[in-house]
């Protein structure tokens, strides 16, 4: 059964740029209301440019459980609740694993997994409201483990390890939860972390933000655990 998304609201991470800003853009087009988290506030305004507007810009750093409970209590205030949440924004990792520091490894682990962690829990009492979904971007290293990726691999395991949880905990609640696991998406992240790979034949963010779309619009008797996006098998960073 198909749904409309006209005037739900949607929590994005990550709304700055790649996936985040992909998704955003298509989902306006379902006449969604949009509310924006980012670390950099020029890209979350070049977002919203190319959106057309109507967005709640929630500027500010992830790590801070101080902005999770802004980013809940701003958007709330202005749209009166909380129908999805996308926790879309994710940090690259690539060292040999005898160099990682303590600090690298908290910071990955921090963004990757401990965020989306909190920002689900602060914003589940609207999610459980509205009945609404919670979409986890995950990656291809949330099933393999690459070379030099210890730290994105433990966190990348971590996102699915705790959707599938959350998911069997809110099924009967009607929140659903779902975890989308591309593999080479073409963003900042991949062209700066591997910037020998070449953009044919790569998963675009508009891909993934189709996907969103079809999860979010898609509401059935059946459960759709996991989504699994495969083009290539050369770009492991997602």
């Amino acid at each position: 059964m198909l749904e409309t998304l006209r005037e739900k609201t949607v929590l994005l991470t990550g709304a700055g740029g790649g996936i985040g800003r992909a998704t955003a853009i298509r989902l306006h087009k379902e006449g969604v209301r949009l509310a924006l988290c980012g670390r950099n506030p020029e890209k979350l305004e070049q977002t919203a440019r190319l959106v057309g507007g109507g967005t709640l810009l929630l500027p500010g750093d992830l790590l801070e459980m101080e902005y999770l409970d802004q980013c809940v209590q701003k958007t709330v205030e202005a749209f009166g609740g909380i129908d999805v949440l996308i926790n879309n924004a994710g940090i690259a990792q690539s060292s040999p694993f005898s160099e990682i520091t303590p600090e690298e490894f908290d910071r990955v682990l921090a963004t990757n997994l401990r965020a989306p962690f909190f920002l689900t829990q602060k914003a589940l009492p609207y999610l459980k409201a509205s009945r609404g979904a919670v979409i986890n971007i995950g990656s291809v290293v949330s099933h393999k483990g690459y070379p030099l990726q210890s730290a994105y691999a433990a966190s990348k395991h971590g996102i699915l390890g705790f959707s599938k949880s959350l998911a069997n905990e809110l099924y009967e609640e009607g929140v659903r939860v779902h975890v989308l696991s591309p593999g080479g998406v073409y963003t900042d992240m991949v062209r700066v972390a591997r910037p020998d790979l070449a953009p044919d034949g790569m998963i675009q963010p508009e891909d993934i933000a189709e996907w969103i779309a079809f999860l979010l619009k898609s509401r059935c008797n059946a459960v759709v655990d996991e989504v699994q996006l495969h083009r290539v098998n050369k770009a492991p960073f997602a």
